[in-house]
């Protein structure tokens, strides 16, 4: 069938069968696919959706779509992490050499920004020379030598993900479950891994707005997981406000190493600990995840995690500097511009909305074909439950090189509008005291 076929099929609430499916996504692989024709595909699934058949196929066509990684010779136990999405989500960055300090490999493959939220590879590109587009044979060396490599989709590497991921970020289709889950899983899949610990972020700044929902997608990616014989831990995480004190991805590096110091805001601790810790135990080398956060606990505070995140910069063509000297290394915005707001208690921040001024100062991408500028971003010092002193110094501070651009009054507004603030004296219900709403296992 040609692919209008196809999408006529699906928008009309067809059921895709394999044989129709396992061409669609080669031909989307090798081009002959046209990407209006795909982004007219996910769009259809969007409003239509996959049944259970269709998905496990969808996913293991897009597994299959390059190389399956053989990483037996390796014999660490492979866990990796996915999040789903969130704002000021860098928690990939300390976690992943924590975990391989504690004995136990992380072969991750990451993605870009999507949409509001920031990617883990955007990130890394902004310490200057850091290279994620490795070749698979140079990947599988640094897992085994330094326990960890984070790349991105390679051309053998899932790559009718590469191009599904790109489309789904301009045309509307994030939100799709079956979608991100099969574009999470096909990744996992094809990195050899033994399992796999999905951050899966719940609430204003993540694409799941409602732990039902999260739910439903933890189902999905656990079944696809089951299927191939993989382990797979969910835990549902609060992201009803940005994750940490910055936004942006020179930014959110900087905050990284302070938590790779040993230091770092305390909810993006938290999420490093709690995930780690699950990791630990997938990977046989903690017996429960109180043991598990012990020993992630502790590499962050001997500086063991700092050292293997060093290594990998080097390996990866980074400036390993960064680890001493972030300030010096990671690029600087030509404008910094201050924002105060008004006086009173932080009852509520939107924190879509703040993701998304990031974006318009130029931390995330408007089209495909955007560029990411490394130094744009929001520190934020104002937080859920915090009161803001009449005359206190600004709270937010945009990075940016846009000039005077309208850009620059565009994010600011959306940045004022994100903070719901009430008077100090009025009672207040305490914020919430972590960010696990609760684990799946």
């Amino acid at each position: 069938m040609l692919p209008v076929q196809l999408i006529r099929k699906k928008r009309d609430g067809g059921v895709l069968d394999e044989a129709e499916i396992r061409a669609f996504i080669a031909g989307v692989t090798d081009g002959s696919v046209a990407d209006y024709q795909t982004a007219a595909m996910l769009m259809a699934i969007f409003f239509r959706g996959l049944d259970d058949g269709e998905l496990a196929t969808w996913a293991d066509a897009m597994t299959r779509s390059g190389d399956v990684l053989d990483l037996s010779r390796i014999a660490r136990a492979k866990i990796d992490k996915h999040s789903t999405g969130g704002v000021g989500d860098k928690i990939s960055i300390p976690l992943a050499p924590a975990v391989a300090a504690c004995g136990v490999a992380v072969p991750m493959v990451s993605g870009r920004g999507l949409g509001h939220t920031g990617g883990t590879l955007d990130k890394l590109e902004s310490i200057p020379g850091f290279r994620v587009d490795l070749s698979v044979e140079k990947f599988t060396e640094l897992v085994d030598t330094l326990g960890v490599c984070l790349i991105g989709q390679t051309s053998r590497i899932a790559p009718a993900d590469k191009t599904l991921y790109a489309l789904r970020d301009v045309t509307a289709t994030v939100e799709s479950l079956p979608l991100i889950a099969s574009s999470i899983m096909s990744k996992k899949l094809a990195e050899g891994i033994d399992g796999l610990v999905i951050d899966c972020k719940v609430g204003r700044g993540a694409f799941m707005k409602t732990i039902e929902n999260a739910r439903k997608l933890c189902d999905l990616m656990r079944a696809i997981g089951q299927r191939a014989g993989k382990r797979v831990t969910c835990v549902l995480t609060d992201m009803d406000a940005p994750i940490g004190r910055t936004i942006g991805n020179a930014l959110e590096i900087r905050e990284s190493i302070e938590v790779l110091r040993g230091g770092g805001p305390a909810d993006t601790r938290e999420l490093t600990h709690v995930l780690g810790a699950e990791m630990l135990v997938l990977g046989g080398v903690a017996k429960d995840p109180a043991e598990g956060r012990a020993r992630i606990e502790k590499v962050l505070g001997d500086g063991s995690a700092l050292e293997v995140f060093r290594k990998l910069v080097e390996a990866q063509g980074g400036d390993p500097r960064v680890c001493d000297s972030p300030g010096s290394v990671l690029p600087k915005p030509k404008s910094r511009d201050e924002l105060t707001l008004k006086p009173g208690r932080v009852v509520a921040i939107d924190a879509e909305a703040l993701g998304i001024a990031a974006l318009i100062l130029g931390a995330g991408r408007r089209t495909k074909e955007d560029a990411i500028d490394p130094a744009a971003g929001l520190v934020v010092d104002a937080y859920l439950g915090e009161v803001i002193e009449p005359g206190a110094a600004p709270q937010i501070m945009l990075h940016h090189n846009l000039g005077e651009s309208g850009r620059v009054a565009e994010a600011r507004a959306m940045i004022e509008n994100a903070f719901v603030i009430e008077p100090a004296d009025r009672p207040a219900t305490p914020p919430r005291s972590t960010r696990i709403l609760e684990v799946i296992r």
